[in-house]
């Protein structure tokens, strides 16, 4: 079936009804019922698209039997014997229609029923007229014709259904390499904005923890000499000391996300890495009412990767998870099975929970530094996730399609074979 959107009139719908009013003004011009039959053939073409709209396969049989059936009318009701009306090619109607719709044999079979409808017309005929051989040659040409019409209008329509799936094929592989395209340019322009703020957090790190080393030394001082003579302000100079101590361990991520990574690379599984972080995130989270669904394929092939760098990545996103889930009971589902990715043959982790979600407004830039939904976040968890996949030449995504809760889909690709 050829797929064509319909407007509401078209230049076809206007062809047609000037044949049927062409038909309508030859004789017989006073026969009633001629008129009707093709004006039910003018109203039947525009509601022709409706009909197999509504019904695809069905519609198409209806289609061509309601033709048949008009084109038998039409004969019966255009001569003094249905048989030798000069509207015989009206039956070319239905024929052609089960040509556009059908393959060869659905064509041959309607054709075939087309021509029995016509041959029907001799029934009345033969009880008062003899069927002489010149007759039935004159017949047979008719139907052979019919035949003809319809192989070479089902050719080119097997033709254009052709063509018609190979522009869509074309089209969908153009849209997904647009796609990919998209996201190369969005990976590559993330990675120009990661270096550049990269050697900018590394230096900003490094001034700032100079000073901040001198602050927490003469705080300790200070709590020490105040502990016994001045308990408020030493408690004061502790709460100094412990404000520096965060603000050391925000640098030192800054520097993480900074510092080039010196990859110790090895043959990992990738389920035992995910099955440590698993563990951490439930030690650090033990009350978190979060049900963990691990789902793990068998024989994967095996990853080189940092095996310590590559866990940062789960216990991020793990613990993200938890994170969202932390004052409701939620579900995390673990996915691990094997996948290709650009012909690379790998191993794909899917984290997915059931927590609020990632909000639109962050989807596109959530891999970005300082980007954070969390109130007390800085933006970085995932920066550092991103830039680990990359230094092991594989990806992550959020899935678009994950309206409830987050999905992360991870690509690590497989140890090479020596």
């Amino acid at each position: 079936m050829l797929d064509r959107k319909r407007s509401a009139i078209s230049w076809i719908d206007v062809l047609w009804l000037a044949f049927v009013i062409g038909l309508a003004l030859l004789p017989p011009i006073d026969e009633i019922h001629k008129q009707l039959i093709l004006l039910a053939f003018g109203v039947f073409q525009f509601f022709e698209g409706r009909l197999i709209a509504w019904s695809p396969q069905r519609g198409r049989a209806y289609t061509v039997v309601i033709k048949i059936l008009l084109a038998t009318l039409l004969l019966d009701h255009t001569g003094e014997i249905g048989i030798n009306s000069s509207y015989y090619p009206i039956y070319y109607v239905p024929v052609i229609t089960a040509a556009i719709y059908y393959g060869v044999v659905g064509t041959l079979v309607w054709t075939s029923i087309a021509s029995l409808a016509y041959l029907s017309l001799l029934i009345p005929a033969l009880q008062e007229y003899v069927l002489t051989p010149e007759a039935a040659a004159y017949l047979a040409i008719r139907v052979l014709f019919f035949f003809l019409a319809a192989i070479l209008i089902n050719s080119f329509a097997v033709e254009n259904r052709k063509q018609v799936k190979r522009y869509q094929e074309l089209s969908e592989t153009l849209e997904e390499t647009n796609r990919q395209l998209q996201r190369a340019e969005a990976e590559a322009r993330r990675s120009e904005r990661l270096a550049a703020l990269g050697q900018l957090s590394a230096g900003l790190a490094h001034e700032i923890r100079n000073p901040l080393g001198v602050i927490k030394g003469s705080a300790e001082m200070l709590t020490k000499k105040l502990q016994t003579v001045q308990p408020v302000e030493s408690e004061l100079a502790s709460y100094i000391s412990s404000e520096v101590n965060r603000l050391n361990g925000l640098v030192a991520r800054f520097l993480d996300f900074a510092r080039p990574q010196n990859l110790q690379l090895r043959p990992v599984q990738v389920p035992e890495i995910v099955d440590h972080a698993l563990e951490s995130v439930q030690s650090q989270m033990p009350n978190a009412r979060v049900k963990v669904e691990r789902e793990y394929a068998a024989g994967l092939p095996e990853i080189l990767a940092d095996q310590q760098l590559c866990e940062q990545i789960f216990v991020n996103l793990i613990l993200n998870a938890f994170q969202a889930m932390e004052n409701q009971e939620g579900a995390l589902r673990v996915s691990i099975g094997p996948d290709i990715s650009k012909g690379t043959r790998g191993v794909a982790v899917t984290v997915e929970d059931t927590g609020p979600g990632v909000p639109p407004e962050l989807r596109e830039q959530i891999f970005n530094p300082f980007v954070t939904s969390k109130k007390d976040g800085v933006g970085l968890g995932l920066s550092i996730v991103a830039k680990i996949i990359d230094d092991h030449r594989g990806w992550i995504r959020l899935d678009p399609g994950s309206n409830h809760g987050a999905r992360f889909l991870v690509f690590l690709p497989a140890k090479p074979d020596v």
